[in-house]
Parts: C-alpha cells; structure tokens; sequence
C-alpha cells in the first residue's frame, strides 16, 4: 500500500515565517538595547572627559556643558603634573611580554593536552584552572614578602613574570580546545616528511590554529593591562602601570571627575584599538569547536 501524504496547509508557510520574522526583530532590538545598556557608561565617560571639574561635579550632570580639553591637558602633565608616558610604557611592555612569553608555555601544553594527551588530562585541565580560584589578594602578601626579600620590588619584570603566571592556565585551557579541532592526520603527515616538533607547531599547528591563538593573545593582553593589585603594591615609581598611575588622581583633595574620566578613556584606547583590530580573529577563535 502506498502510504499517503497529509498536504500541508498553504496558509501555514507564511505564518511561521512570519513567526520567524517577529522573533528575529525581537532578538535584534533586545541586542541592540543590551548593547546600548553596555555602552552608554563608556559614552557617559566620554562626554565627562570634555567636560570641565565644575560642570563633571554637578548633580544632576549637565548635558549642555561646553566641551573643554582640559581634562586630558592635565592628564598628560600639561600643567606641570606627573607624565603619564612611564606608566603607559610600562603596561605596554608587561603586556606584551607576557603575552608572549604565555603563548611560548601554552602552546607546547595545550599540543601535549590535545594531539597527544597524557593520561587523565581533564584532571590535569582541571588543576591549571583551579590555580584561578585562589584569590588574588590571598597571595598579595607572600608575593610582596618574597619580592622584597630578594629585592625585586618597582621592577618591571616581577610584573611580567606574575602576569605570565597568571594568564598561563587560562591560555592553555582555551587553546587546547583550540588545537583538539585540528585533525591528527596532519600532525602524522608532517611527522613521516621529517618534521620535528618545533616546525610541527610552528609551521602546521599555528597557522591551523591562528584564530584560537589570537583570541588567546587579546585575553590574555587585556588581563595583563587590566590588572591594578599588584601593580599597586608591589611598583612604586620605576615599574608604575597605567592602571596604577590613574589611582594617584584620588588625593585628598577630593576626586577630579573629569580628569580620571579623560585618563580612564587614554587608557582604554590600546586595548580598544587591540580589540577592534582582531575582532575577526577573537569572534572566530572563541567559536571554534562551537559547532560540530
């Protein structure tokens, strides 16, 4: 017997892509009003900046005050005050070198973890990510201890070892998801031409591998430039950060709105840049292995 087919209904089609129309346009003006909701402080900060101390201190804030510079004229010393460029330079070279120095120990790991995994590599995962757990204030005190006992406080590379310390377990736990989608296959052909493990992961598994390993590298950066603790405590003039420099605004003369809001916005613009530069590259390394 011939089994026979129920038609579908003619008006149905247009209905459910109706449906699906409605629902897409409910989707997009929720993002675009989560969006505005994420953004709308880092604009408020952006007009504050322009704004004169007297007008950024009013309640309810002006949105009519005229627009001035002087808030980023006295961030960068115009006046006479402090340079900011040493505490820049600073967080650019911890960032960097650390960035780079976490990718060199990463890669290595996340390969074993991934094209060769050891026996009982979730527990072994699992241990590089419970070193996040620990409360960074909780090894402030034994850090500053031992810095100054072997007297390498103020010093740029504490910072970049600390950082490298830090970053690393998240980096090898991204980029293993990242190097388990790369087929074995590969690594095996490479291996029977000849290749040794260092032109392995430099010639095969990096380039395969390059969105995973950017959005580990701008992570990581941003970690690395974010970071105030231990810049605080353990730099004083010489290794002083970014983020460092802009607590020294709150004096107990009170707080310059303005002038925070204008050297909040100067140091947000590396990681912006950073950011908008590898957005690409972020958006299709954190998705890999998302979809099977």
């Amino acid at each position: 017997m011939t089994a026979v087919s129920t038609p579908v209904p003619i008006t149905s089609v247009p209905e459910a892509t109706r449906r699906a129309k409605r629902r897409g346009a409910a989707l997009g003006v929720l993002a675009w009003f989560v969006g505005i909701v994420f953004v709308l402080p880092v604009l408020w900060m952006l007009l504050t900046s322009f704004h004169s101390e007297a007008d950024a201190a009013t309640n309810p804030p002006s949105l009519a005050a005229p627009l001035t510079l002087d808030g980023y004229k006295d961030f960068f010393g115009v006046g006479g005050g402090a340079s900011p460029w040493p505490a820049l330079l600073n967080s650019v070279g911890t960032s960097l070198f650390s960035t780079c120095f976490v990718l060199l120990l990463a890669l290595p790991a996340a390969f074993a973890l991934s094209i060769r995994p050891v026996r009982k590599w979730t527990d072994v995962m699992f241990f590089f990510l419970s070193t996040k757990m620990l409360p960074v204030v909780a090894g402030l005190l034994p850090v500053f201890l031992f810095a100054r006992n072997i007297s390498f406080l103020d010093n740029v590379w504490l910072l970049v070892i600390l950082y490298t310390s830090m970053n690393l377990p998240i980096a090898v736990w991204m980029m293993q998801s990242f190097l388990a989608d790369i087929p074995v296959s590969i690594i095996e052909a490479a291996q029977m031409d000849g290749a040794r493990l260092p032109t392995i992961l430099w010639r095969v598994v990096a380039p395969i591998a390059g969105p995973g390993i950017a959005a580990t590298s701008l992570i990581c950066f941003i970690f690395s430039w974010n970071e105030m603790l231990f810049a605080q405590v353990l730099t004083g003039v010489v290794a002083q950060t970014a983020p460092a420099f802009l607590t020294t605004f709150v004096t107990s003369q009170g707080l310059f709105l303005a002038k925070v809001c204008a050297a909040s916005m100067v140091i947000s613009l590396p990681v912006l840049a950073a950011g908008f530069a590898a957005q690409d590259k972020l958006v299709q390394g954190l998705s890999l292995g998302a979809v099977k």
